[in-house]
Formats: structure tokens, sequence, C-alpha cells
């Protein structure tokens, strides 16, 4: 069965408070959820990480270049050992960004009824961004934050930018009338306009550990604005949050409407994922005929699996590698 389509499900929306000096987004993930999770089958607490952190992926993902790619990446030495996210910017102005992500776990040491951050062990939160050829990439981590994957981001910020910055989400399986159980998440994101903070150059902040925290890096009167909008945000419902009624921009000006808020054009994502045959031979050919020969299967084939989309490939392995044969016409 179909599920329904509203008309702000998979955008991000940029906006600004302009007396509190903070900008945010608010996202509606639902197509993007279901391309992502229809291609494995996780239990319901790792489904449930893959979804909060494809959301954080929207909302953090808006902010990059045209044809710029934002990957992030959680590792733990929990039973989920790694979630992998790529938000690839749009080729063009209007057109959607795309969103891929994926799981690996240890499924023999997964409860399918265990919360799902207790999943999540000691590790990191990692951010890299890839502006394309002959840039060098950035990369930034902080610690993992064992209350939720958003918290874990929020600390990344606080730590590695030194941006004040909150997340406020939701996320889960949703039933509309006379539809089919499917995935929904919303969120708002709130960020504090860069600017020189109090503790830019102090040792350590009010964390565990001394780890930098948003109100470590406020005071004043931005202090006084970051608390109230933080207090506001704390004010928004679940149903307003992804439910069908409430639009984004009658959230934001439910919630902001005392800050000035202002409304950009909305990002429409979709789930989308990069991998081709082409790729995979790509990756192959810095190996020798020797190399490949070790990868080859019995019945005399190279495979490949996509982690993030499923996609399957089966090569000839004489096409392969720095000493391939070229590929007769019409063959592979």
């Amino acid at each position: 069965m179909q599920v329904n389509k509203i008309a702000w499900d998979d955008t991000v929306l940029p906006f600004q408070l302009d007396k509190a000096d903070i900008r945010g987004r608010v996202a509606r993930l639902d197509g993007v959820l279901d391309g992502i999770l229809k291609q494995h089958d996780y239990p319901a607490p790792v489904e449930a990480l893959v979804a909060e952190m494809a959301l954080l992926t929207a909302l953090i993902g808006q902010t990059i270049k045209l044809r710029w790619k934002l990957s992030l990446q959680v590792q733990s030495n929990g039973p989920v050992r790694m979630i992998a996210t790529d938000y690839y910017g749009p080729e063009k102005e209007g057109e959607p960004a795309r969103i891929r992500a994926y799981a690996s776990y240890d499924a023999d040491r997964v409860d399918a009824k265990a919360a799902p951050m207790s999943l999540i062990g000691d590790g990191y939160f990692a951010v890299l961004i890839d502006q394309g050829p002959d840039m060098q990439p950035y990369q930034g981590i902080a610690p993992l934050n064992r209350e939720s994957l958003c918290a874990a981001a929020q600390g990344y910020f606080a730590q590695s930018e030194q941006l004040p910055t909150r997340f406020h989400v939701t996320f889960g399986k949703s039933t509309e009338a006379g539809g089919v159980e499917h995935w929904r998440a919303g969120g708002v994101m709130l960020q504090h306009m860069p600017k020189a903070s109090p503790f830019a150059s102090g040792e350590g902040g009010s964390g565990e550990g001394g780890v930098l925290m948003a109100q470590d890096l406020v005071d004043g009167d931005d202090a006084e604005n970051w608390n109230r909008a933080n207090i506001l945000l704390d004010s928004a419902e679940e149903l307003e949050m992804i439910g069908p009624s409430v639009s984004p921009t009658d959230l934001l000006f439910r919630l902001f409407h005392e800050e000035d808020v202002r409304v950009y054009d909305a990002q429409p994502v979709k789930f989308g994922c990069t991998c081709s045959e082409e790729r995979v031979r790509s990756s192959l050919s810095i190996y020798s005929r020797k190399d490949i020969a070790t990868m080859t299967t019995e019945e005399g084939r190279v495979t490949a699996d996509c982690q993030f989309c499923g996609a399957h490939y089966d090569l000839d392995p004489a096409t392969l590698g720095f000493e391939a044969e070229k590929p007769a016409d019409g063959g592979e």
C-alpha cells in the first residue's frame, strides 16, 4: 500500500531568529527513511539509531555548498559498532540533496527490545566534509555521549567548532488512517551565530571530563537569548514535529513568533546512493592480477555489495585491477 506523501515530507527548512542572533533548521523525513531502512533488516533499536543519525545528517548537511559531501560517523565498542551517513549537496540550485546511511552491528549482542543507546558503547562522533577534487577534506571528532546521538552531535559542535548548538528531535514508526506502518522523523536544530566565545581559549568546560557544552560558549545577553530560545523549543510537541497537521512554518511561528523568525527556501532531500560498477572497478584498479585472484569466488567471479543500498556487483576478474584485460565489445 502506498504511503501518503505530505507536502513538507523530506524537506529541510532553514530559518533565523533575528532578535536572538540564532539560526536553525526544521527537518521532516519520511521517504528518505523508507529508502534507507528498507535496504536492511535491522532490529528495531538499530533502526531507531539509524533514523536519528539520518535526521541529524539532514539538519547538519543543509549548510554545505553545492556538490559538497558531508559524512557523519559513529564508532563504538558496543553491539552497534558503526553508523555511517552521507549527505550529498545538490548538483544544482533547486535540486534535492541525497542522503544514505547504514549500520554495522553484532547481531548476537543486540537485544531487539533494548533501549537504542544501550547498544552504543565508548567511542567517538566524527564529521567529515569533502569539498571536492583538489581540496583538503575537513575532519573533526568528539567523544560519544551516552545520552543520545543528538547529544554527541551537540558536544561535537561545542568542542570542535565552539558553536552553541541544540537538537530537538522525535522519530518512530507511524501509521496513518488506511495506511501502512512506516518510519517518520522530525527535528529542529538551533545554532548561535558564530562569534568569539567566552571559553574560546579557556581550559575545559562544564561537561563530563571537562568537555565544552553549549552553555559554556555564551554569556551576557547571548546566554539569555540562547536560554530563552531553548525553553521555547522545549515546548514543541511530538505531533507538531512529525504529524500531518502542522507545517514547519506554522511550528516555527508558534514557537518563535516573538523572536522575529525569518524563513528561507526549503531544501528537498531524498534517499540516494552513489555506488556504481564504475566505482567498484576504480576501487579495485590498484590491485594486481594476483591480488584479484584472492578475491575471486569458487564460481570464478569477483562480487561486491554496497552496504548503503544493497546493490550487488558481479564482475569478471580478468577485467579488474591494473593488469586488467580490456573487455570485449558488448561484454563487461
